[in-house]
């Protein structure tokens, strides 16, 4: 009968990393200034506060109950959003940049895990069809047993 052969065992090698831990640690302050400006621009609270903001601005400057430091077409109110535009859509821009290589990070970390994965799978269906074949030899050895053990009555 011919020697059965396994594969060598498969060595595990699993560095698990958060990608968005290492690329958090790697930021710089303007780069975390951009994505907190990002974080807030973007949310409800800061629409609803300007949006307060701006209103009681404008009425406080029409019905004259305070001095007009702006009256209408509030030209002043004008140049603080134009002011705030002006800085906030660099910042925005910068923000979507960053997330925009940390999702080419991650993809390629992706694809490193499908290529770590797939030679785990191959690895597998080696050792899989070592075994098929170990099996077909015990049943080719126990086969000619049991033709021989025909012959003979049962108890």
């Amino acid at each position: 009968m011919k020697k059965i052969v396994f594969p060598a065992p498969f060595k595990h090698e699993h560095i698990i990393r958060n990608v968005n831990d290492l690329y958090n640690e790697k930021l710089s302050m303007g780069q975390r200034a951009a994505d907190r400006v990002a974080q807030i621009v973007g949310s409800w609270k800061f629409i609803i506060i300007q949006t307060l903001i701006l209103a009681v601005w404008a009425m406080l400057n029409v019905t004259a109950w305070v001095y007009h430091w702006d009256p209408y077409p509030f030209i002043l109110m004008n140049l603080f959003l134009s002011l705030q535009a002006a800085y906030t859509a660099p910042a925005l821009m910068m923000s979507q940049n960053r997330l925009s290589e940390k999702d080419r990070i991650d993809a390629h970390n992706d694809y490193q895990l499908n290529i770590k994965a797939e030679h785990e799978v191959r690895t597998i269906l080696e050792h899989l069809e070592a075994q098929d074949e170990a099996l077909k030899k015990i049943l080719e050895t126990i086969a000619p047993q049991e033709k021989e053990g025909e012959n003979t009555p049962s108890v």
